[in-house]
């Protein structure tokens, strides 16, 4: 495991920061993250980072859940143990589906809650009895962090980063994972 350089330059404020993230982007330096202590809007688009395909993957799991509904609903209503429930006829599907839909509803929205919580904390390699990985715990409360690999250019960094309004900035050796 070899460790290497980084700058971490902590901002108070979400539009110096966002401000300082464009100027940082402009000099043609690269950004490893930024911890905040809240979602700042429109921080990934200046950051440059691909659109997420999330919404895809809750599509194909809302699909999954809807096709569990059916399949269950036809096999236990209509297949297996056929009852008559209000006078409902129990040979088709088809003429049981009105009563079918809140279901299928409700499977759908499950389907696509549950995986998806789980396709996030998994994508976000965020399981069971993980190390926090945030490097200064004032992120967490009122403070935003950039973090910066340094390539043999502190001074023009640390310069470059105090002009964009920096209210601390540290060079700490990262280990590299």
């Amino acid at each position: 495991m070899e460790a290497s350089k980084v700058i971490h330059a902590i901002y108070t404020d979400d539009d110096v920061l966002m401000s300082a993230v464009k100027k940082v982007k402009a000099e043609k330096h690269h950004i490893e993250e930024i911890y905040t202590p809240f979602p700042v809007h429109g921080l990934d688009k200046a950051m440059g980072l691909a659109p997420t395909r999330l919404a895809i993957t809750s599509f194909l799991y809302g699909c999954l859940g809807l096709a569990v509904a059916i399949t269950m609903m036809n096999f236990i209503m209509i297949e297996d143990w056929p009852q008559n429930i209000g006078g409902k006829p129990s040979f088709s599907f088809l003429e049981n589906l009105p009563a079918f839909v809140p279901i299928m509803f409700e499977m759908t929205v499950f389907f696509a809650a549950h995986l998806m919580v789980i396709t996030f904390y998994l994508r976000s390699r965020m399981w069971p009895f993980k190390n926090a990985e945030n490097p200064d715990p004032r992120t967490t409360d009122d403070h935003f962090l950039m973090e910066i690999p340094v390539h043999n250019n502190e001074a023009a960094l640390q310069e470059l980063l105090q002009e964009t309004g920096a209210v601390e900035i540290n060079i700490v050796e990262k280990d590299a994972h």
